[in-house]
């Protein structure tokens, strides 16, 4: 191979795929979606809406991952429509919030999934409840890979929605991806963050880093030794008395009739112990400030969590905020007032501002 050849396979990004042969037989994209097993009866933790249509649908990402999702459609809407894909919070499944995000946004005209990522719920990748800050950022991309063919959906206005956790996940997927127009980071983790600093910083010394690696490490002789991998467990159960007031408002989400599912991480066993071992490595938001599309974090004012919305919005403006809302640009930072982490999970406390999202998306996906 010559030194011009492999500048150009190398600057394609193809150095492995290239050879002096010519004749090389196309990918059947056909092929990539693994058959699931779905279930067909409504087991979410929300009614169906009267104003949508749902129907189950598949697709896969990069790494052949084949992903369960739930698309609702607004009901006698013609035309291509603008698109939502919708993934979180971590640990939980479509049935849950993010599948009450989506039907929320279907009936205000956005034709919309939610989707399970990689690795949980319906969808496919084994070992079940691994993360990756890798992979599950791909999740969003191979749903916007889905929404950009779908014949009643305009390529040119997809956006996306994530939660939680993958509220971090959509923030990284946007400062990969030009296709998604606009983002919307509901009550956001940083898993990256959290994983290398614990809680307000109370890990955040090499020492204890290291330490972590070392628990790690030593989690994945004794799982390969078993043939299992340990699950670190989902929310506490039975709740301590003296549990902090966040932890208490999970478990009112995640371990009663509310916010309960069979599939979900948080409601039963959780992540295996080594399931967040990569993010201590990878820091999510790294090229947050060369976001170009507009974002706009909502966080409530009094969620545990709100300094990962306000670190996102200094990562991507270079302005620090607290406790307050702000416009930079396209970028936005909503607190809502009284509100705390799990207010923004469901419509119990009536407090996530739909309309807010919906005059957001209606702006930016045009």
């Amino acid at each position: 191979m010559n030194k011009a050849i492999f500048a150009a396979c190398l600057m394609a990004g193809t150095l492995t795929a290239c050879s002096m042969q010519q004749d090389v037989k196309p990918v059947n994209e056909n092929d990539m979606n693994q058959e699931l097993s779905l279930v067909t009866e409504w087991d979410k933790t929300f009614p169906l809406s009267d104003k949508v249509e749902h129907r189950k649908v598949t697709f896969h990402n990069r790494y052949g991952i084949t992903l369960a999702a739930d698309m609702y459609t607004p009901k006698n809407a013609t035309g291509k429509l603008p698109a939502l894909a919708v993934s979180g919070p971590f640990g939980a499944v479509k049935e849950q919030s993010s599948g009450l995000y989506a039907q929320h946004m279907a009936e205000r005209g956005f034709l919309t999934i939610a989707f399970d990522p990689s690795f949980t719920g319906e969808s496919g990748g084994e070992p079940r409840r691994m993360a990756s800050p890798d992979i599950n950022t791909e999740d969003f991309l191979a749903a916007v890979d889905f929404l950009s063919v779908q014949d009643n959906v305009d390529a040119e206005r997809i956006g996306i929605i994530g939660i939680c956790g993958f509220g971090g996940f959509s923030v990284n997927a946007a400062a990969l991806d030009p296709r998604i127009k606009a983002t919307v980071a509901m009550t956001m983790y940083d898993m990256s963050k959290v994983n290398v600093e614990g809680y307000f910083e109370s890990e955040n010394t090499p020492e204890q880093r290291i330490e972590k690696r070392r628990v790690l490490a030593a989690q994945r002789t004794a799982d390969y030794k078993s043939g299992t991998y340990q699950r670190a467990g989902g929310v506490v159960d039975p709740l301590p008395e003296d549990a902090p007031y966040f932890v208490k408002d999970y478990y009112a989400y995640y371990k009663t009739p509310r916010g309960y599912h069979a599939r979900s991480g948080n409601s039963n066993d959780g992540w295996n112990v080594i399931g967040t071992q990569s993010f201590l490595n990878q820091p999510l938001l790294a090229w947050a400030h060369e976001i170009e599309t507009p974002v706009l974090l909502i966080h409530g004012e009094r969620a545990h969590s709100r300094y990962f919305s306000e670190y996102a919005f200094e990562k991507m403006t270079g302005v620090h905020v607290e406790n307050e809302s702000k416009v930079v640009g396209n970028k936005e930072i909503m607190i809502i007032p009284g509100a705390s982490h799990v207010d923004l999970y469901d419509d119990v406390a009536g407090v996530i501002p739909y309309d807010k999202i919906t005059a957001f998306f209606t702006e930016n996906l045009k």
